[in-house]
């Protein structure tokens, strides 16, 4: 890998790299002198523009005014293809990426746009599983950079109009598009899609959505639309009125997945597939659906998606039952998701997982106790805004920690995650890298112990980017 070279660079590297952030001046006389290449096009997209991802709330806009004005100046490419929206705290890009990966087993031509992403920018937008190419974000970032700069808007803003204008210009069949921060005041809410999906209400970014779960679900529910049904995944009870509430002021059908469908039974299968068995009611109606995403947190998700599967095909995009058991089965190879409970090796077992709030933190610490091991080995880091109390309640005290810089400037300390924790009876070194504190786990762990990567998307993706 070369470290000059920001293309070569893992998305969080970049975003850290002191270096790459003073040269960034140099960098655009550069390209005002010889044109622009991929390279050029990344580092202006995540060095120039505010990013929540590298400095937080300052980037977070309060409102859908630059928003509006992009959509204006592109000609409102949004209107060019139908949409299905999907929003929550959890399970959100689960969600969206098995619904994707549904309609591309039925044929469908499906643009999908999601974030974070891990180690390459263009997993943000794909078509039918296949990420935007590098030419065409040069291209775009080239063709509008003027208009970008006399007002600039975030980095966020602009990837959702770019994904926007890819797929229209790709003629997208439908596109599922995930939610980046909240609902309400989200770029990606100025969609008005086939149907809204808002997987559930968890303590996260309380500090731009509000500090109980009803202001959140509120923010949240902003994304229902006059009109437009909406399917909720969790039925939770400090929600569910907020949810209801405004369903009928907007005239939307609304559906509890939770409330219409239960996971009977689920397992571990030799394939690497984890099967479920859904019942509706009294009546088993799935006895083995399979999925390659392997959280038992993905039972939610399941219901989640098969309700929404199921109105989708009523609202103008018909598939067969055969596509939803191939579209769930297939969804990290039709779609290239990864991070989510995500093997890595045996002997020890490595698995990574993004899970970074309370309730995420909680799914993941829960599979990890019933998974058999010797020795738990938990190598963690979180970005510095997160509700630490709320998430160190969830880890058990009798494991080995390695607590981890992030390779992103919102990185909390090290050090003093460590001594936050110590304070909780939770003990543990702390490292400036994952790379250092996987390698500290490796040498410490047994081959019948667990080694578990965890607590921030940034961790999760330093630790991949360390593996290529």
């Amino acid at each position: 890998m070369d470290e000059r070279n920001p293309e070569t660079l893992p998305a969080v590297t970049l975003l850290a790299t002191g270096r790459m952030r003073i040269a960034a001046d140099t960098i655009l006389l550069r390209i005002s002198h010889t044109g622009m290449n991929y390279a050029d096009a990344l580092s202006y997209l995540m060095i120039q523009l505010p990013m929540y991802q590298r400095i937080g709330a300052v980037a977070y806009k309060s409102g859908l005014d630059n928003t509006y004005r992009l959509d204006e100046y592109f000609m409102h490419p949004h209107r060019q293809f139908k949409t299905i929206h999907v929003a929550g705290t959890n399970g959100k890009g689960s969600v969206s990426h098995m619904l994707a990966s549904i309609l591309q087993e039925a044929g469908y031509r499906v643009g999908l746009y999601t974030s974070p992403h891990l180690l390459d920018f263009r997993e943000r937008i794909k078509v039918s599983g296949r990420m935007i190419p590098k030419n065409e974000v040069t291209r775009f970032v080239k063709n509008h950079r003027a208009f970008f700069d006399s007002f600039q808007p975030s980095f966020f803003e602009i990837s959702v109009f770019m994904a926007f204008e890819y797929f229209a210009r790709q003629k997208v069949d439908v596109a599922v598009v995930e939610v980046g921060l909240g609902g309400r005041l989200d770029s990606t809410n100025i969609i008005t899609p086939l149907l809204s999906v808002i997987t559930n209400i968890g303590r996260d970014h309380m500090e731009l959505l509000g500090d109980t779960p009803n202001k959140i679900a509120s923010e949240k529910a902003g994304i229902i639309k006059p009109g437009v049904p909406v399917v909720i995944g969790e039925s939770q009870q400090e929600t569910r009125e907020v949810f209801r509430q405004t369903a009928a002021l907007r005239n939307a059908p609304i559906r509890f997945a939770d409330e219409i469908l239960a996971i009977d039974d689920s397992r571990m299968m030799h394939n690497g597939l984890q099967l479920f068995r859904v019942r509706k009611g009294n009546q088993i109606i799935h006895t083995d659906l399979a999925c390659e995403l392997l959280g038992h947190y993905q039972r939610k998700n399941i219901l989640t998606v098969l309700v929404a599967a199921g109105m989708i095909k009523d609202l103008g995009f018909p598939h067969e039952e055969r596509d939803l058991y191939a579209g769930i089965a297939k969804v990290v190879t039709n779609t290239g998701l990864h991070g989510r409970w995500q093997v890595i090796s045996d002997e020890p077992k490595v698995i990574c997982d993004t899970a970074h709030n309370a309730d995420g933190i909680k799914a993941v610490m829960n599979q990890a106790a019933e998974t058999p091991c010797r020795n738990l080995h938990v190598v963690i880091g979180f970005v510095n805004d997160k509700d630490l109390e709320g998430i160190f309640s969830y880890l058990p005290v009798n494991a080995r920690y390695y607590f981890s810089r992030l390779s992103v400037p919102r990185t909390m300390n090290e050090n003093d995650l460590a001594s936050f924790a110590a304070r909780h009876n939770i003990q543990g070194e702390a490292y400036t890298s994952v790379i250092e504190a996987f390698s500290a786990a490796r040498a410490s762990a047994s081959a019948a112990d667990l080694i578990l990567i965890t607590g921030s998307t940034f961790l999760v993706a330093d630790f991949l980017a360390s593996r290529k």
